[in-house]
């Protein structure tokens, strides 16, 4: 793959660069991508027939617990790795160059909510952050860092001083950002049901077998209530991918222009569409995995909407109970 491609994908206006990208990748991929090869092999496809990208193989995504997904040329930097559950095997995503996450995540924050240093950056992540290896905690790790605020940082049992720090931010009329796993939000919601009015309070999802999983809109309402804010922000992300797409209330989600979803056939795991109302399988391509795999069949169900941006409604039975979004119970 050119060097010039780490900066063009995060320049892309417009389907037609998207998909003369995405294709462009694809070949690199299919020439390159041992584990990724194989795949097509087993399925017959031959890379000259792939002309447009809704005819790109999407790589089931628990291909990355059992393969290394990297170009065989090519050397890890670093290794995230999915937090898993009891009984499970954990997915790894080997990096090759970890500062084109670094970059996919920042520009996507950018993109979203303006400077990090415009923002105290506050996280509630007690199963992560134990975990060096969690891609969630090492760019949220990162955006305190780059936000200079000396009262950012991981709270885990120091809820005191969490919402101490938090009222003087709010007092000084400076920008807010609570992340949570959806359990320990609701600890907070539930044992103190602080006023945090004017906080961005955004899940990350999850409950990590602390407590039973309830629905999107069961979370939201419970914590719009209870810490007096108006909507809940979410992010969906996970391991296997470099990007992420985050939503600013209602559990619509929406993209950055370098990450696109479609929906598959659940009876024909091969057949896939973009076209809006869609429900299926959740299929991602993220341009910012040049060097693992850009094109991922995730477990997840979803829902399509006019203009990208899509709905999580729940997960496939088979599926591991993991990761970063939000696990629910039907649509």
């Amino acid at each position: 793959m050119r060097p010039y491609f780490t900066e063009k994908i995060f320049t892309i206006a417009s389907n037609k660069e998207f998909e003369a990208a995405a294709l462009e990748l694809f070949n690199y991929q299919a020439a390159s991508n041992p584990v990724y090869s194989a795949f097509l092999n087993g399925l017959g496809v031959e890379r000259e027939s792939v002309t447009s990208v809704e005819r790109i193989p999407f790589l089931p995504v628990e291909f990355f617990r059992s393969h290394r997904i990297l170009p065989a040329e090519l050397e890890s930097e670093y290794c995230f790795e999915s937090s898993g559950t009891t009984g499970t095997i954990a997915s790894r995503h080997y990096i090759h160059d970890l500062s084109l996450d670094e970059k996919s995540f920042l520009i996507t924050f950018r993109l979203f909510y303006g400077e990090p240093s415009d923002y105290l950056i506050t996280a509630l992540l007690p199963s992560y952050t134990g975990r060096e290896n969690s891609s969630l905690v090492y760019m949220v790790n990162k955006l305190i860092n780059i936000s200079h605020n000396e009262m950012g940082g991981f709270y885990k049992d120091n809820i005191s001083d969490l919402l101490a720090n938090i009222e003087r931010s709010r007092g000084a009329r400076q920008k807010v950002l609570l992340i949570g796993v959806s359990f320990a939000l609701l600890g907070l919601a539930e044992n103190y049901s602080p006023d945090l009015s004017g906080v961005i309070v955004m899940e990350t999802g999850g409950m990590k077998g602390r407590r039973k999983e309830i629905t999107r809109e069961e979370l939201h309402g419970i914590l719009t209530s209870k810490l007096n804010v108006q909507v809940i922000h979410s992010e969906y992300g996970m391991t296997e991918l470099l990007s992420q797409a985050y939503s600013s209330g209602g559990g619509i989600f929406r993209c950055p222009p370098w990450m696109r979803l479609f929906m598959r056939d659940p009876y024909d795991p091969l057949s896939v569409s973009s076209e809006y109302g869609r429900t299926g399988g959740i299929n991602i391509i993220d341009l910012a995995n040049i060097w693992s795999c850009p094109f991922i069949a995730t477990s997840d169900l979803g829902r399509l909407y006019e203009g990208g941006s899509f709905e999580v409604l729940g997960r496939f039975d088979n599926s591991d109970i993991r990761g970063c979004n939000l696990m629910v119970q039907g649509s």
